[in-house]
């Protein structure tokens, strides 16, 4: 039995470490390691509870806009305050959260997944007149391959037009992506950390020309996902269909919604959200979410034995960094003692089984062009299907919300900071579900636990010695070249979990056989 070691993952957002072990070409155990220690809710203790909405958007340079909201809705819920933010505030969070993730969703598929199946050095030979692909192949002239190479090769399939088209697409979506960015700055005051997401509301109000503004940079956005980011996605599945059955993983999937569509309810598990909150299987029966069911396990992570199963309210991060038996720095999130997938794959499926009509139209219609049922879902393409039909769903919903904000109407309620409180704020982020818990104690964080989509999707096993979400995906996963192992990036990259350096083959005696930079 043969061992690939990839490490780091590259092209995804953390520093992943991705182990498998291979007996005649088929993945037989998988490991999932994050290799950087976090930290940030030691940095929280004894800080200002208001702190924590600024602090916590420094997790991630990509998903702050969500760590953001995250952390402003359980201040919200620590404070009181979750039932009382005013109309304006609400929508403008629902915009700044859904124009990040929009832009978000685009990153993901064109610059981090897409040159897993598209052939960038096809363009050296171009002879047209296409701009963008000119300046790609001025780029490859000048021998300056990064980022597109060094990478695996031996299975770019896409006919040359369907190619190029794409790698045209890789540098249109650099210009819509700033667009995305732009849109949220006029809500939020800047980016990638914002100012305005606070406590109470949000610290910035609507004007006629900053909606005229948003809406100009939002219709952009909508056609790109339309006339490309979709229609791409299922060119690129089409010719890779045989990747609608790999990577099936653990098919339980949970979410916590998004995007409040009403703000009376305080408890954000049944309040009225765009996507919805909810656990689901392969059999798409949908659960309600119940938050009292989650726990983290850290028998096989760098953590204290004795923080082990706690409620992210009363969890503990204590570092055991030379723990026997621990392979990871991410702790492993159960609900209900059962192994969960987030993401948009999630998102869609629960709000898909929920009847909404929208999705289930986007959905059925995305099935039907391939001939397939719901379990193809399950699957690598299933997750980029789903996260460009998101992407679609509430891109075209926030065309609504633009023309509902009232210029001259509040956006914020002041409050007085409580001397003891617990609160509690959820949101399906880009990545998935994200989950902020706070303990107030004499006006300070006493505690403060982040529950983050990754470490759902890449945690390692549990005190049972269950694999996480991807380490099941992994798992029975034939791989054709163990030289060239797309099918391993491909299967971590579609849950859009880092950054590129080396691949490492060795035996079970640990002898290194090749070593590889990739992409």
């Amino acid at each position: 039995m043969g061992k690939i070691v990839i490490v780091p993952i590259t092209r995804i957002e953390g520093h992943l470490k991705i182990e498998c072990l291979v007996e005649n070409g088929i993945i037989k155990e998988a490991r999932s390691s994050g290799m950087l220690f976090r930290g940030f809710e030691i940095i929280l203790r004894g800080r200002d509870p208001r702190d924590a909405q600024i602090i916590t958007q420094r997790i991630c340079g990509v998903c702050n806009v969500c760590h953001a909201m995250a952390s402003t809705f359980n201040l919200d819920s620590a404070f009181g305050l979750a039932d009382k933010i005013p109309d304006n505030g609400r929508i403008m969070r629902n915009l700044a959260a859904g124009l990040h993730v929009v832009q978000d969703h685009i990153l993901h598929f064109y610059h981090l997944a897409a040159l897993d199946y598209v052939d960038v050095t096809k363009v050296a030979k171009y002879e047209g007149s296409d701009a963008d692909l000119n300046s790609i192949k001025a780029f490859i002239g000048r021998g300056e391959l990064g980022p597109f190479v060094p990478r695996y090769e031996g299975d770019y399939r896409l006919p040359d037009d369907v190619d190029r088209a794409a790698v045209s697409h890789y540098v249109k979506a650099l210009e819509i992506r700033r667009k995305g960015h732009e849109a949220v700055a006029m809500l939020t005051g800047r980016i990638p950390h914002t100012a305005s997401i606070v406590p109470g509301g949000m610290a910035e109000v609507p004007t006629v020309d900053k909606i005229a503004s948003i809406l100009w940079r939002l219709n952009e956005l909508r056609s790109f996902v339309d006339n490309v980011y979709l229609p791409d996605v299922l060119a690129v599945a089409g010719v890779y269909s045989d990747y609608f059955q790999i990577g099936a993983g653990c098919q339980n999937l949970l979410a916590y919604g998004a995007y409040d569509l009403e703000g009376k309810n305080p408890d954000y598990t049944r309040r009225q959200r765009l996507f919805q909150q909810g656990t689901i299987s392969a059999d798409l029966k949908l659960q309600p979410l119940d938050l009292s069911k989650i726990t983290e396990e850290v028998r096989h992570s760098w953590y204290e034995s004795n923080t082990s199963k706690l409620h992210p309210s009363t969890g503990k991060t204590v570092p055991a960094d030379e723990k026997s038996g621990a392979y990871s720095w991410l702790k492993a999130p159960r609900y209900g003692g059962r192994v969960y997938e987030v993401g948009p794959l999630a998102q869609m499926v629960t709000t898909y089984a929920s009847g909404n009509p929208k999705v289930k139209s986007l959905v059925d219609s995305t099935l039907a062009h391939f001939k397939a049922t719901p379990a193809a879902l399950f699957s690598v393409l299933g997750r980029h299907a789903a996260r460009a039909l998101a992407a679609k769903y509430v891109a075209d919903a926030m065309g609504e919300w633009l023309l509902q904000l009232k210029p001259g109407e509040p956006t914020f309620v002041p409050y007085e900071l409580p001397e003891e409180a617990q609160g509690v704020g959820i949101i399906d982020a880009a990545r998935g579900a994200l989950g902020h818990w706070i303990e107030i104690k004499e006006k300070k964080i006493a505690n403060y636990q982040c529950v983050v989509p990754t470490t759902w999707n890449a945690s390692p096993r549990d005190d049972s010695g269950t694999p996480g979400a991807i380490e099941q995906a992994l798992t029975g996963t034939r791989v054709k070249d163990e030289a060239n192992p797309f099918e391993i990036v491909r299967i971590v990259r579609a849950f859009d979990p880092c950054i590129a350096c080396a691949v490492h083959l060795i035996t079970p005696k640990g002898n290194e056989l090749g070593r590889f930079r990739i992409y």
